[in-house]
Protein backbone atom coordinates (compact mmCIF):
# COMPACT_ATOMS: atom_id res chain seq x y z
CA UNK A 1 0.00 0.00 0.00
CA UNK A 2 3.00 2.30 -0.06
CA UNK A 3 2.82 5.07 2.52
CA UNK A 4 -0.44 3.69 3.94
CA UNK A 5 -0.68 0.42 5.82
CA UNK A 6 -3.47 -1.22 7.76
CA UNK A 7 -3.11 -1.88 11.47
CA UNK A 8 -4.42 -4.98 13.20
CA UNK A 9 -7.94 -3.42 13.49
CA UNK A 10 -8.13 -2.89 9.74
CA UNK A 11 -7.76 0.88 10.08
CA UNK A 12 -5.49 2.83 7.76
CA UNK A 13 -2.38 4.37 9.23
CA UNK A 14 0.39 6.32 7.60
CA UNK A 15 3.96 5.15 7.84
CA UNK A 16 7.02 7.20 7.12
CA UNK A 17 9.15 5.96 4.24
CA UNK A 18 12.73 5.53 5.38
CA UNK A 19 15.10 7.34 3.07
CA UNK A 20 18.85 7.04 3.38
CA UNK A 21 20.49 10.05 5.01
CA UNK A 22 21.78 12.83 2.75
CA UNK A 23 25.22 12.58 4.35
CA UNK A 24 26.78 9.52 5.99
CA UNK A 25 30.01 9.77 7.96
CA UNK A 26 31.87 6.56 8.77
CA UNK A 27 34.19 7.67 11.57
CA UNK A 28 37.42 6.14 12.80
CA UNK A 29 37.35 4.74 16.35
CA UNK A 30 36.82 7.52 18.89
CA UNK A 31 36.28 7.71 22.63
CA UNK A 32 32.69 8.93 22.17
CA UNK A 33 30.23 9.37 19.26
CA UNK A 34 31.46 12.87 18.34
CA UNK A 35 35.06 12.68 19.54
CA UNK A 36 34.42 15.87 21.50
CA UNK A 37 35.31 14.55 24.90
CA UNK A 38 38.40 14.43 27.07
CA UNK A 39 40.70 17.20 28.19
CA UNK A 40 42.00 18.27 24.75
CA UNK A 41 39.58 18.93 21.91
CA UNK A 42 40.60 18.16 18.33
CA UNK A 43 39.94 21.18 16.08
CA UNK A 44 39.12 18.95 13.13
CA UNK A 45 36.38 17.20 15.11
CA UNK A 46 35.05 20.56 16.30
CA UNK A 47 34.88 21.69 12.67
CA UNK A 48 33.11 18.46 11.65
CA UNK A 49 30.58 18.90 14.43
CA UNK A 50 29.89 22.49 13.34
CA UNK A 51 29.55 21.33 9.72
CA UNK A 52 27.01 18.67 10.75
CA UNK A 53 24.98 21.15 12.78
CA UNK A 54 25.01 23.57 9.82
CA UNK A 55 23.83 20.91 7.39
CA UNK A 56 21.08 19.81 9.77
CA UNK A 57 19.99 23.44 10.15
CA UNK A 58 19.68 23.56 6.35
CA UNK A 59 17.34 20.55 6.56
CA UNK A 60 19.74 17.77 5.56
CA UNK A 61 19.80 14.44 7.34
CA UNK A 62 23.31 13.58 8.54
CA UNK A 63 24.28 10.31 10.21
CA UNK A 64 27.58 9.36 11.84
CA UNK A 65 28.68 5.79 12.40
CA UNK A 66 31.45 4.11 14.35
CA UNK A 67 32.33 0.51 13.61
CA UNK A 68 32.01 -0.63 17.23
CA UNK A 69 28.65 1.07 17.83
CA UNK A 70 27.13 0.70 14.33
CA UNK A 71 28.66 -2.34 12.62
CA UNK A 72 25.53 -2.88 10.50
CA UNK A 73 25.92 0.58 8.92
CA UNK A 74 29.41 -0.41 7.76
CA UNK A 75 28.33 -3.87 6.63
CA UNK A 76 25.42 -2.47 4.61
CA UNK A 77 27.82 -0.36 2.49
CA UNK A 78 29.92 -2.70 0.29
CA UNK A 79 32.18 0.11 -0.95
CA UNK A 80 32.91 1.25 2.61
CA UNK A 81 33.76 -2.30 3.62
CA UNK A 82 36.00 -2.75 0.58
CA UNK A 83 37.97 0.39 1.52
CA UNK A 84 38.25 -0.70 5.16
CA UNK A 85 39.48 -4.15 4.11
CA UNK A 86 42.04 -2.63 1.71
CA UNK A 87 43.29 0.27 3.83
CA UNK A 88 42.07 -0.70 7.29
CA UNK A 89 41.62 2.24 9.67
CA UNK A 90 43.56 4.56 7.32
CA UNK A 91 40.44 4.58 5.09
CA UNK A 92 38.42 6.28 7.82
CA UNK A 93 36.71 8.65 7.92
CA UNK A 94 34.70 7.84 4.81
CA UNK A 95 32.03 10.37 3.87
CA UNK A 96 29.14 9.52 1.55
CA UNK A 97 26.92 12.23 0.07
CA UNK A 98 23.88 11.28 -1.97
CA UNK A 99 25.03 7.68 -2.09
CA UNK A 100 28.53 8.45 -3.44
CA UNK A 101 31.83 8.47 -1.58
CA UNK A 102 33.13 12.03 -1.41
CA UNK A 103 36.25 11.52 0.70
CA UNK A 104 38.19 8.75 2.38
CA UNK A 105 40.83 9.20 5.05
CA UNK A 106 39.88 12.85 5.64
CA UNK A 107 36.79 14.86 6.47
CA UNK A 108 35.58 17.04 3.59
CA UNK A 109 34.99 20.75 3.89
CA UNK A 110 31.41 22.03 4.13
CA UNK A 111 31.68 23.53 0.62
CA UNK A 112 32.52 20.09 -0.85
CA UNK A 113 29.45 18.52 0.75
CA UNK A 114 27.16 21.40 -0.25
CA UNK A 115 28.40 21.17 -3.84
CA UNK A 116 27.56 17.45 -3.96
CA UNK A 117 24.18 18.01 -2.29
CA UNK A 118 23.37 20.64 -4.91
CA UNK A 119 24.14 18.28 -7.79
CA UNK A 120 27.74 19.33 -8.44
CA UNK A 121 30.27 16.76 -9.47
Amino acid sequence: MGDMDMNYKGEFMFSKTLNPPDVQIFDPPMCCPTGLCGPALDQTLLDVNEMILGLQKEGYQVERYQMTANPQAFLSQPEVMRLVREKQMAALPIVIVGGQIVTEGIYPKLAEIQKKLNGGK
